[in-house]
């Protein structure tokens, strides 16, 4: 696009041209010394053959990104395309602000010389560093000319957003869930039906299809039996973010997790998961505002899940704490994974809550292990001891071990196989028989 602005303007090198050229002539005729002239004439005359050259058109510029949505801990490029025809020196300064940072530093600076046709393409190295949404630039162009007795800018270019990806390791777990409710899927289901995990073996009956036939063991019995077999369902998954706490430090891939951090990477490794196992999906974040995605499947809703994580944000409050809102319409039957650093009251009371009301539910732990707790906590002051932070734990503690006597497992994410037992063992119990009253 042609670049904005009132055209060329002088720099400092033509003034200091012009005052020493002009002032050695005037002193020279003043004083009648014609060597001062000899002095002064190779400053004119190198001032008025640059400024006697082509004229330079007016610069178009065209900034961009080599990718709008990379990973964490990718190599991006922001790329500057400048069209100055007669310009001798082109400059970009690209500043960034949050995690998406130049090797160097806070801002990534860059300059060549335009080829014959007055074109150069100028190229910035970028690293994401952190997940979240990030503005890259706006990039300040400056183009000199003249033999740098004119100069065009700085001229700003508006600034580019990118979507940092979180990036997660392969998730790759257990594929239980307590109860599976769809009509496919790759989950075991409680009832006998069309599916290719054996149940047992039957006697023959109407409706049977002939090639469920054991005929190994109809030889035997002396009569037809079938393979029985468990129908295969899928299930739906509800993801709860809690962010209202950014416990820890965050440093982005090759640092330290805070709690944020760890929950937004493993929500988008969960979702991946469920996601690729045909399973409905849904999130719920709390932080300095609530998201809400009902449970769909496909790569869209991926994308979409994705989307809402970037926006997680911790709220900046100092007092109080805030509320957790309790998810509507959630399906009975439905896996619910709340991560949470499990920080405050509310988090408690919520799960507490959720486990009454019969919903299949996982607590997953997100805190560091080494953090503190968070400035915006209702719980935290200034004046921390070492003997008051130790009985803040114990008191935490003391909160997880009675929701867990309320039957809610919780566990402390690891990354791949961190729900894997806790799972297998929600399954067995739902599907262990139920003596009625």
């Amino acid at each position: 696009m042609p670049l904005g602005g009132d055209g060329w303007s002088p720099t400092a090198a033509l003034f200091r041209a012009a005052a020493l050229g002009g002032g050695l002539a005037v002193v020279a005729v003043l004083l009648r010394r014609p060597d001062l002239l000899y002095l002064a004439a190779p400053i004119v005359l190198a001032a008025a053959f640059g400024l006697g050259r082509r004229a330079p058109a007016q610069p178009e510029a065209a900034f961009t990104l080599t990718e709008d949505v990379p990973l964490e801990g990718a190599h991006l490029q922001a790329q500057l395309r400048v069209t100055a025809s007669g310009a001798d020196v082109v400059a970009i300064a690209v500043p960034v602000s949050g995690w998406v940072q130049p090797p160097g530093g806070r801002t990534g600076v860059v300059a060549a010389r335009p080829d014959r046709a007055g074109n150069v393409a100028l190229t910035v190295p970028l690293t994401a560093r952190r997940w979240g949404r990030h503005q890259v630039g706006p990039a300040v162009v400056t183009v000199a000319a003249a033999g740098g007795l004119l100069r065009w800018g700085p001229q700003p270019l508006p600034a580019r957003t990118v979507r940092v990806v979180p990036l997660t390791d392969r998730f790759e777990g257990a594929a239980d869930v307590p109860q599976a409710r769809g009509a496919v899927g790759v989950h075991r289901s409680l009832r006998l039906g069309e599916g290719s995990e054996l149940a047992g073996i039957r006697p023959f009956g109407a409706g049977d299809r002939l090639r469920r036939i054991n005929w190994r063991v109809s030889l035997r019995a002396g009569d037809l039996h079938v393979n029985a077999t468990v129908a295969e369902r899928d299930a739906e998954v509800v993801i709860i973010l809690d962010g209202r706490y950014d416990a820890g430090a965050s440093g982005g891939v090759d640092g330290a997790a805070s709690g944020v951090d760890t929950g937004v990477r493993a929500a988008a490794a969960l979702a991946r998961f469920y996601l690729q196992l045909g399973d409905r999906v849904g999130l719920i974040t709390h932080g300095d505002r609530v998201g809400n995605l009902r449970p769909a499947t496909g790569r869209r809703q991926l994308t979409l899940l994705l989307d809402v994580l970037l926006d997680v944000r911790a709220p900046m409050v100092r007092a109080g704490e805030p509320p957790i809102v309790g998810p509507v319409g959630l399906d009975p039957r439905a896996l619910v994974i709340l991560l949470s650093p499990l920080v405050g009251v509310t988090v408690f009371d919520r799960a507490a809550g959720l486990s009454r009301r019969g919903h299949p539910l996982v607590v997953v732990d997100t805190l560091p292990a080494d953090a503190t707790p968070p400035a915006a906590s209702p719980d935290f002051d200034p004046q921390w001891t070492d003997l008051a932070l130790r009985v803040w734990r114990m008191q935490r503690e003391s909160r997880v071990h009675r929701l867990a006597e309320l039957g809610v497992p919780i566990v402390v994410w690891r990354g791949a196989g961190s729900l894997d037992a806790v799972l297998r063992d929600l399954a067995r119990a739902r599907a262990a028989p139920r003596v009625r009253r």
